[in-house]
């Protein structure tokens, strides 16, 4: 197909004139707002232009596709190809279509060859990743949802399906890192629980490899008493609190932890034994302080 030198300049999806356009979604919206929103960033590509032939034609497969009319999209998209038009956006709203399907094998190749076409264009990244995810290449996602969120660093999704991708291979360490930037791109409940399932997966994770590495560990122990305090068995945490002082009686905050259980149990004179050897370690410390006034001033109360 010969192309006019006639062009004029459609806004497609990536193009930062489509801001603010809505329109019905199809039944994936997360899909859908990448497409048509997401990608309206300063890191994406400019306005496209393309004959005027053209140009008609690839609007009127993006309308379809942002419609949700994915059979329309498809033959507008196909037929561009099969006239030699080769155009990272093209192949990428066919990989959308694809993955829209769950073919996420012909989702690959698409955004593949849409990346061979522009290689730094985010969107087919992310959308690469999240299907290469659900096939199972979780080491091949990882690589392409990592360029995603390079790319694209001010787009939620980048590190939600990142952080996924991460909790899958339970990489805690990073999937809480990803979080955290999510949260503080896009402050919302739903991200902020997930955030605080990750730390509490880390934070099992973490207690997993000190057994491992030494199941003696004073840290260990002191984890379980903190833990058994939070479910208020108060004698589990003095016990686990008095192991881990034996393992090590220099560790801080051992003797503090003690002390607020023994507190909790109104055991006053053997609480303020364990802040003696707390401050002795940090006495600088100001929760040693406020703990020992607030033993002595319930003691006091309770004294008749």
């Amino acid at each position: 197909m010969k192309l006019s030198t006639n062009r004029v300049r459609i806004d497609v999806p990536g193009s930062r004139a489509c801001t603010g356009i809505s329109a019905p979604c199809p039944r994936n919206p997360f899909l859908f707002l990448l497409v048509v929103l997401c990608v309206l960033r300063p890191d994406a590509p400019a306005q496209e232009t393309f004959p005027p032939q053209l140009a008609k034609q690839i609007a009127s497969g993006v309308e379809a596709l942002r419609a949700g009319n994915l059979d329309a999209a498809e033959k507008v998209f196909s037929a561009a190809i099969q006239q030699g038009v080769k155009h990272p956006l093209i192949y990428h709203n066919l990989g959308v279509i694809a993955q829209e399907r769950g073919n996420h094998n012909l989702a690959v190749t698409r955004f593949r060859q849409a990346i061979q076409l522009q290689s730094n264009y985010g969107p087919s990244h992310l959308l690469l990743g999240v299907s290469l995810r659900a096939l199972g290449n979780h080491k091949g996602a990882l690589r392409e949802l990592e360029r995603a969120a390079t790319l694209m660093p001010n787009e939620p999704q980048a590190h939600l399906q990142l952080a996924k991708a991460y909790e899958t291979t339970e990489n805690w360490i990073s999937a809480v890192g990803e979080l955290a930037k999510l949260n503080e791109l896009a402050p919302e409940p739903e991200y902020a629980y997930q955030l605080g399932r990750a730390w509490a997966k880390l934070s099992g994770w973490s207690y997993q490899q000190i057994k491992e590495i030494n199941p003696d560990s004073a840290r260990l122990q002191q984890a379980l008493g903190q833990e058994y305090a939070i479910q208020e068995k108060y004698d589990l945490a003095l016990d686990a609190y008095q192991r881990a002082a034996k393992a090590d009686p220099t560790l801080p905050e051992v003797h503090l932890g003690a002390a607020v259980i023994l507190l909790q149990l109104k055991r006053f004179d053997e609480a303020l034994a364990e802040i003696d050897l707390e401050q002795r370690l940090v006495p600088e410390s100001k929760a040693v302080a406020q703990t020992r006034a607030k033993i002595q001033a319930e003691k006091a109360t309770a004294t008749p």
